[in-house]
């Protein structure tokens, strides 16, 4: 335990643990709001959520499902009938292509389920680093980085845990600065908070129990 008090100015390293440990005190529930009944099901939804909000995805996916329950299924989907079920999700003609093409792969050489290893998930059309850190975080158990979405994004940078705007970079400085065992849950505290408290045009700063800590406040 750190013996001087911690200010905005303190190192990240100091600050870090203290945030999380608030972070969890008031966000007991953080975590995937995806829904979702296999690991094809979050892969899925994962790829859908770019650039668009976790409720409008799950808004889309149960008809989604419905029509497509398995890899195989969506593998064989008809482009124009997929791109009119994710059309809510936005971009839906890429989307559409790299969620066949994945369903494909899953299909062929998984078994019809998302694998638990990031080099295969990679090699899968259209999926991220962020995608596969979802999808291994969430439905195995296996923290092999960060998420780094918009809101992690965004506080990491307000509470000066980085200085960095790429995401394979913020992801780096976060992971060297809490042990392996917290990088699932830092991601989805600081994704409720930038939800809830720190948001983007209006962070309600009077009310955030990170202030004493934070080196931005009233952004």
């Amino acid at each position: 335990m750190c013996l001087i008090p911690l200010t905005p100015n303190s190192p990240a390293c100091e600050r870090l643990p203290e945030i999380v440990r608030r972070l969890r005190d008031i966000h007991p529930d953080a975590g995937c709001t995806l829904d979702h009944a296999s690991s094809f099901e979050l892969l899925v939804a994962t790829m859908l959520l770019t650039q668009c909000a976790e409720e409008r995805v799950n808004q889309v996916t149960p008809a989604l499902f419905a029509r497509y329950p398995t890899a195989a299924a969506l593998a064989e989907a008809g482009r124009s009938e997929l791109e009119e079920i994710i059309r809510p999700t936005g971009h839906s003609r890429p989307k559409s292509r790299f969620l066949r093409g994945m369903a494909h792969v899953l299909a062929q050489e998984h078994g019809g389920e998302a694998p638990a290893d990031m080099a295969a998930l990679l090699k899968m059309p259209g999926l991220s680093r962020n995608t596969a850190n979802v999808v291994l975080s969430v439905a195995f158990g296996r923290a092999e980085g960060i998420v780094i979405d918009p809101h992690v994004k965004r506080l990491a940078r307000r509470l000066n845990l980085t200085r960095r705007n790429a995401t394979n970079k913020i992801e780096r400085d976060l992971m060297a600065l809490v042990p392996r065992q917290d990088w699932v849950d830092l991601a989805y505290l600081l994704i409720f908070h930038g939800k809830q408290v720190c948001k983007t045009r209006q962070p309600d700063c009077a009310n955030c129990v990170l202030n004493d800590l934070c080196p931005s406040p009233g952004l």
